[in-house]
């Protein structure tokens, strides 16, 4: 399994409310299973790995321990807001190109129709713009990540 594919999908289970996610690799034998804690005072998933075939929960490795240890310390408070979601599948870019400024920054207040980001699919850039207006308050996605159709990008504090 790979950690930053799991560290993204507990990114995405933040952004987008959802509860619980199993994931299960059959080639290696194993199960994880995120799953966020509903009122109980931890702030980041829970994650548990267990052998698919002993059905015995085994402990993850140490750097995955470690790495979920120092989430669930650094993990900062839920952001209130409006997401502005993916209307497509493709690749996220926050820019225009490599060397320019992100469109949107954290803290920047947006316009209706003002470009926020690119989302490149089938080797065409196809130019997002907002559906609101209001203030960034968080970027969801990292740039040069894969989204999906309905996947939250920008949390905003609409106005």
């Amino acid at each position: 399994m790979d950690l930053k594919l799991i560290q993204r999908l507990i990114r995405l289970m933040k952004g987008g409310g959802v509860g619980e996610l199993e994931l299960e690799d059959r080639e290696a034998g194993l199960k994880v299973r995120i799953k966020r804690g509903g009122d109980a005072p931890l702030p980041a998933p829970l994650v548990h790995v267990m052998q698919t075939g002993s059905h015995v929960p085994v402990a993850p490795p140490p750097a995955m321990a470690q790495t979920a240890a120092a989430a669930a310390i650094a993990a900062p408070a839920p952001v209130v807001g409006t997401p502005i979601v993916s209307p497509m599948v493709g690749t996220f870019y926050r820019s225009s190109s490599p060397d320019a400024e992100p469109f949107v920054k954290v803290g920047a207040q947006i316009e209706i129709d003002a470009p926020i980001c690119i989302i490149e699919a089938m080797k065409v850039m196809n130019e997002i713009k907002a559906e609101i207006s209001g203030q960034v308050l968080e970027v969801l996605v990292e740039n040069g990540e894969p989204v999906e159709f309905g996947q939250p990008l920008f949390m905003v504090k609409t106005t």
